[in-house]
């Protein structure tokens, strides 16, 4: 039977844990998450236009972004249809 000592260093790992998890989380749903996978998704679909010698990368790469973060925003919405029709335990 653990002691008292065992049940403390114990709890205090899984609150350790916890506030891990509920860190991540946070950075997950965070705004500046959401605004720096934008901005990366534009700059990379910039380079992929401008050297396929695409007119016009800049404003042309606006559109598939734009499509990118939207799709990304609508998975949460998804996400909570999914596991109240489909998801069992």
């Amino acid at each position: 039977m653990p002691d008292l000592k065992q049940l403390e260093q114990e709890i205090s790992k899984i609150k350790e844990r916890n506030a891990k998890v509920e860190a991540d989380k946070a950075w997950e749903t965070s705004l500046s998450r959401k605004a720096l996978i934008a901005i990366l998704t534009y700059f990379v679909i910039v380079l992929f236009f401008y050297f396929a010698a695409l007119p016009k990368p800049f404003i042309n790469a606006i559109v598939p972004t734009l499509g990118f973060v939207l799709s990304t925003l609508s998975v949460p919405v998804f996400k909570k249809v999914w596991i109240k029709y489909w998801y069992k335990k």
